[in-house]
């Protein structure tokens, strides 16, 4: 069963985390499995960006990404080669290491 290891993030999780997940998970279940709650707007139907991840560790393990994810990664904040939607990523055996960024297009709450 692959690892996912979380970089710390102010909110979703302050301190990091390391996970595992079974092959064929999205990055994204894994993250809401084990209590990580990163945003997810569209609820996993790859409509939006709020779910932005950077795979630091691990990316060519993943399923590619298809045209539809690549043209909504185009409008996220923070975009880097190893974006991905972690809707859209799909585990395989490798363990992975994201990052998930500070901020996100659904990011700017009123409320901070």
């Amino acid at each position: 069963m692959p690892t996912i290891k979380i970089f710390p993030h102010p909110e979703y999780c302050p301190k990091g985390a390391e996970i595992t997940a079974p092959a064929g998970t999205s990055i994204c279940e894994a993250l809401l499995e084990n209590h990580i709650n990163i945003e997810h707007a569209c609820e996993m139907s790859c409509a939006c960006t709020t779910c932005h991840v950077i795979v630091r560790q691990g990316f060519s393990s993943l399923n590619e990404a298809e045209e539809g994810e690549e043209d909504l990664l185009d409008r996220a904040w923070g975009l880097e080669p190893q974006s991905r939607l972690s809707c859209q990523a799909i585990l395989a055996q490798q363990d992975v290491t994201i990052e998930i960024p500070k901020y996100s297009i659904n990011h700017a709450k009123e409320n901070h």
